[in-house]
């Protein structure tokens, strides 16, 4: 016989679940709307910036435009991603709605003349911006806001990837490294696959990544694969350094904000001008899928994380998780030349591998694996998203997020031995 407290227990648990289904299917459908209206615009830009090439010369003062855009209508909301890590951390006020269409248009304008950016940013700005609306109509406390701002991030990801697990995973994940806030994990479960069914509902279409050859697991194999994540977790702690390192250089010499992505503009530009190619700028998208298919050159890696660098270093909005699937796909291509697994496994497991470094988020990266290659290949790209986590040491791509704990007991002996 249950006891009349258990009973209680229970019957709070579904009012609460009841609650909040209608809140999270509405910033689902904000965020998967959102989304569904990013990923179509970037398609568009895509297709104008490689039919008319010339626009890569307008990069500078596209770069400016947006900078002066910021500094007069969006100085509240130019922190970003790392904003809305904060006021889920410490809720202080609600996001300004403004932060939503400026994102937009900033990602689009960066894409369409030929910056190396990405998309998961804006997806987790508008869907937590979005999302915050609901704040003041339904007089939420900070306890309520807080998980209400989770839920945005994990519609945001989920709906602009196609990967609605990892998508929920990511966003209590995501703010601080060793913790994860479970108190969160039904209203991010519920906005993340809501928010993805959306997108899909508008009829957008997510590319399709297929790992063609996946070999039994062995003793080989997987300590290829924990060679390989220690790899690619270096090469996420490389990148996170360099996109700070780039950033507060370029803030400490040039005090006029909307100059940063000018002079950005300047060196992109050139850069694509002297290698005479664009597959290092824009989403790269055609790169990926060629690193699961075909041998490709071995620098294609170190060039794309030079132009990503340069481009979000000085001030370029989008964000930084799809150059790292560029990034890591094809330099799991390349390691297929001294390791002894398939090259489109090694670019899948370099695919979400290097984000997990990067993001500090092994779990969700490893599902996103099993969702987009399957589980054959998500265990060995499981392995990678955990070593390389561990390799990237404590830094990231998101200034915000809070260390909560050291990542492995031997550096917390270490810290203790100083």
């Amino acid at each position: 016989m249950w006891s009349k407290k258990a009973v209680a227990e229970q019957f709070r648990l579904l009012f609460d679940i009841v609650r909040w289904l209608p809140i999270c299917a509405s910033v689902g459908i904000m965020a998967g709307s959102a989304s569904a209206f990013l990923l179509i615009s970037l398609t568009f830009a895509t297709d104008i910036r490689e039919a008319h090439k010339w626009l890569i010369l307008l990069l500078a003062p596209a770069g400016l435009a947006v900078g002066l855009l910021y500094r007069y209508l969006g100085s509240s909301v130019e922190a970003g991603n790392n904003l809305i890590f904060e006021e889920t951390h410490d809720p202080k006020a609600v996001i300004p709605l403004r932060m939503t269409p400026l994102i937009l248009l900033g990602t689009f304008i960066t894409h369409l003349f030929g910056g190396s950016a990405g998309r998961e940013g804006t997806a987790i700005q508008t869907g937590a911006s979005l999302a915050d609306r609901l704040t003041k109509l339904l007089r939420l406390n900070d306890k309520d806001r807080r998980i209400l701002l989770m839920s945005g991030i994990s519609a945001g990801f989920a709906s602009v990837f196609g990967t609605p697990l990892a998508g929920a995973v990511f966003g209590i994940e995501v703010l601080a490294i060793g913790r994860i806030s479970y108190d969160a994990i039904a209203p991010c479960f519920l906005a993340a696959f809501v928010g993805d069914l959306v997108t899909r509902a508008w009829g957008v279409q997510h590319t399709v990544y297929r790992v063609s050859s996946v070999p039994p697991m062995s003793v080989l194999g997987v300590l290829s694969a924990i060679a390989a994540g220690a790899i690619f977790g270096l090469t996420a702690m490389a990148f996170a350094k360099s996109i700070h390192t780039v950033s507060h250089f370029v803030k400490d010499k040039i005090t006029f904000a909307p100059m940063r992505p000018f002079i950005g503009g300047i060196v992109v530009t050139v850069a694509t001008l002297a290698v005479g190619t664009t597959k290092y700028i824009g989403l790269g998208i055609p790169t990926i899928l060629a690193s699961f298919n075909t041998t490709l050159p071995s620098y294609d890696f170190a060039a794309k994380f030079l132009f990503t660098v340069a481009t979000l270093g000085t001030g370029f909005k989008g964000g930084e998780v799809t150059p790292l699937f560029y990034i890591g796909s094809t330099l799991g291509n390349a390691l297929s030349h001294i390791l002894p697994l398939p090259p489109s496994l090694l670019a899948g497991m370099g695919f979400v591998a290097i984000f997990a470094g990067a993001a500090n988020t092994p779990i969700a990266s490893t599902l996103m694996a099993m969702e987009l290659f399957g589980a054959e290949a998500g265990a060995f790209a499981g392995i990678a998203c955990v070593m390389s986590y561990l390799f990237s040491g404590h830094s990231g791509i998101y200034r915000a997020q809070r260390v909560d704990h050291d990542k492995h007991q031997a550096l917390t002996s270490a810290e203790k031995q100083r």
